[in-house]
């Protein structure tokens, strides 16, 4: 099952996708899912990030292949860091390059979807507390990333975190394949079979830290071929059984 959130009729609705078409929802799919009966043709519809974390949780050099294009050894537990809400992005929209920055990096990413309150969750319960899975892209400004030696600016502007446009909630995802596409050309390919931690372990390490709550999302780490973006860029990140992010690149104003 497909999820979405789209604008309709000035106000933020969930859906199902269901053919070519978005079933609307009573309300967010966290307690169950109820239609509401209404369709939205697809085509055409707003579509917005599929939800509203409080949180972005994501883990760096959890990919046996980035780690070694970065040099760095593989990390003994998840290494952790954080987005702030601010810095999502719809699919679609458009990844800003703020001054402050002369070297902004896509990175394509798994992102789970918590469904359900956890905190300190197994491995073996985690499935039952993720809603499902998305694409995302971990924007970085490497040339900040390098001079702080920490990740929370570097990760942290606004429209840093685009993800969408779907949430698939019947998958396994430990062996799926990734793609970063920069204007068309695969930059970006791997398996999430390289992950040094999978995404189940992921939801339970990080449950044990902080309470994850329904809609917050956490990326799983990126696979090799991280690169710079430009303005007038298009990058997309396509996972096997997902689907496919899209956005487009210009300087911040």
């Amino acid at each position: 099952m497909k999820l979405c959130r789209i604008w309709h009729q000035g106000a933020a609705r969930y859906g199902v996708l269901e053919g070519e078409s978005i079933v609307l929802l009573a309300r967010a799919p966290f307690a169950g899912l109820e239609r509401t009966g209404e369709k939205v043709p697809l085509a055409g519809a707003q579509l917005l990030a599929p939800t509203e974390p409080s949180k972005i949780v994501c883990v760096g050099l959890n990919y046996r292949a980035h780690a070694a294009e970065m040099g760095k050894p593989l990390p003994k537990s998840p290494l952790l860091f954080m987005k702030p809400a601010s810095a999502v992005l719809a699919p679609g929209g458009t990844i800003l390059l703020p001054p402050e920055s002369g070297e902004v990096h896509h990175e394509a990413e798994l992102g789970v979807v918590i469904g359900r309150k956890a905190r300190r969750v197994t491995a073996s319960q985690a499935a039952d507390f993720i809603l499902g899975y998305t694409c995302l892209n971990d924007v970085t400004a490497r040339d900040i990333q390098r001079a702080e030696g920490q990740y929370t600016r570097a990760k942290g502007f606004d429209t840093f975190a685009p993800f969408g446009p779907l949430i698939e909630t019947e998958l396994d995802p430990r062996n799926l394949a990734i793609k970063g596409k920069l204007n068309g050309q695969i930059r970006q390919q791997g398996s999430t079979a390289d992950m040094v931690f999978d995404p189940l372990a992921v939801v339970a390490f990080a449950s044990a830290g902080m309470t994850l709550l329904p809609g917050d999302v956490l990326a799983t780490g990126t696979p090799p071929g991280v690169g710079p973006l430009a303005p007038g860029d298009t990058f997309e990140v396509e996972i096997e059984g997902v689907g496919v992010l899209r956005n487009v690149v210009r300087k911040e104003e």
